[in-house]
């Protein structure tokens, strides 16, 4: 289902999910490519990835936008942590997992208090470490079109015994019972 088009999802709710690597945020990109010729609308893109990191030859994470357009109000925080790929002990992981869900929120907030009819999320997986799913799904139904993407796999579920990979996995799927549409990467 990799050749679902904007104009399929436009109305409705799609999530895209996948291990590391499959091209989640590609296609993401692809359909918010598609999402500016379909529409003269704003756009939002609430990006939840960490900076891009090299592991085992790989590259993982990064923005969902390389260059800023005017019909995109793009909203990140200066910095989000790669928790599981970054820290080196249980307190660290919790502390930085703490963090991201601190600084996500007050993105929520802002969307909340002025929604656009069509908002892309990138890597929604990274709030759901310790996110409420409520919250995420208030912001989801405030827009008429959403397009998220986030992780789902077991390449990164070593968690220094936390839990924490077992809720974002948990919480996905939970989300993923909530849209309309789910692409499986």
């Amino acid at each position: 289902m990799t050749d679902i088009s904007f104009s399929q999802v436009e109305g409705r709710r799609l999530l895209i999910i996948g291990e590391v690597g499959t091209g989640k945020t590609s296609l993401t990109r692809r359909l918010l490519k598609e999402a500016f010729e379909d529409s003269n609308d704003i756009l939002t893109v609430i990006d939840m990835a960490p900076r891009t990191i090299k592991v085992d030859g790989k590259f993982i994470g990064g923005p969902l936008l390389e260059k800023m357009n005017p019909r995109v109000r793009y909203m990140t925080p200066n910095y989000l942590n790669a928790p599981r790929l970054t820290a080196n002990s249980a307190d660290e992981l919790t502390k930085l997992v703490s963090e991201n869900k601190s600084k996500i929120d007050t993105l929520l907030n802002d969307f909340l208090l002025n929604p656009t009819r069509t908002l892309f999320v990138n890597d929604v997986s990274i709030y759901l470490q310790s996110g409420d799913l409520i919250d995420l799904l208030w912001t989801f139904f405030a827009a008429r079109t959403v397009v998220a993407n986030g992780y789902l796999g077991e390449r990164l579920k070593s968690d220094y015994g936390t839990g924490i990979s077992l809720r974002e996995r948990d919480l996905m799927l939970k989300l993923a019972d909530k849209m309309d549409l789910v692409v499986r990467l």
